[in-house]
């Protein structure tokens, strides 16, 4: 259920005030700073969407969707022209046409595409999210667009795409680019930025597994990966300072048809637009 917080990866980034009503609430009182704490983790920040997105923009076909699962709106985008669909899903902060250069390439190679901007996410409404909504949101749109040649998650994504699988989502392939996995690890991550003791790393966790039953781990992207037969992409930079490399590596280490890609300096985003990265994720896609 984790997801890459909204607080900047470098705590000299983090607002003063986030940090200073952080700690002002956690001598107050514990029960405050974990329902401040869980607001502030699963508060996505809404981005304009970048000129480079535009084309895939005005040139898909956009409708809001309900989730009934979650009682949440998404908003759909349909992307070319064919019966070979692939669903991408974007990370946490994320868009719809984030995956825009992924996507072009695949309708050269006769598919079509289909994401959406999550909820709290781009167009759809609301300002809150969590990996359960990610992981509702894919199921319910391959029962109303699918069924999908493959699925293509970058982060957040890349966790949700797994989780998906594992909870019945059929694909032929996968492929999960810069993907968080152990939720405790992004929770730890998460409070450490806060500069808020070590303990409400375990009261946010326990809170979570309260408002939404199971436990946490469950979500972790690696124990999906045990789950998982079809084959999957695993790609990841070394120089990711927003989700370590570790995360994709141990994703990898627990699939049994995996594959793995690590490449250099391109971080967490820009990854998503290198070349090289995109023509992997394409010919994966195609040939598996």
């Amino acid at each position: 259920m984790s997801k890459k917080s909204p607080i900047p990866t470098q705590s000299s980034k983090i607002p003063a005030i986030i940090l200073h009503s952080s700690k002002l609430i956690s001598v107050i009182s514990p029960k405050l700073t974990t329902l401040f704490t869980s607001k502030l983790f699963t508060t996505p920040i809404k981005h304009k969407t970048p000129k480079r997105e535009l084309n895939m923009d005005a040139n898909s076909k956009q409708k809001k969707v309900s989730i009934p699962v979650i009682k949440k709106d998404v908003v759909v985008y349909e992307y070319g022209k064919s019966d070979k669909k692939i669903l991408l899903v974007h990370g946490w902060s994320g868009r719809g046409t984030q995956m825009f250069k992924i996507a072009d390439e695949l309708i050269k190679e006769g598919y079509a595409t289909v994401s959406f901007d999550a909820p709290g996410h781009g167009k759809a409404p609301g300002n809150n999210s969590i990996m359960v909504d990610f992981i509702a949101t894919i199921l319910e749109i391959d029962r109303l667009y699918g069924p999908f040649e493959a699925a293509i998650g970058h982060s957040l994504g890349g966790m949700s795409v797994l989780n998906a699988i594992k909870q019945g989502l059929k694909v032929k392939n996968a492929s999960v680019i810069g993907s968080g996995d152990v939720v405790q690890d992004i929770i730890d991550d998460f409070i450490s930025k806060l500069n808020l003791d070590k303990k409400y790393a375990v009261l946010l966790r326990e809170h979570f597994e309260k408002k939404y039953g199971g436990k946490m781990s469950d979500y972790s992207a690696f124990e999906a990966a045990k789950k998982i037969d079809i084959p999957v992409l695993v790609i990841h930079d070394n120089q990711d300072y927003e989700v370590p490399v570790t995360a994709g590596k141990n994703i990898y280490k627990h699939l049994k048809n995996g594959e793995l890609l690590l490449t250099e300096n391109l971080g967490h985003r820009k990854i998503l637009g290198d070349t090289k990265v995109i023509e992997k994720v394409v010919n994966f896609t195609v040939t598996h």
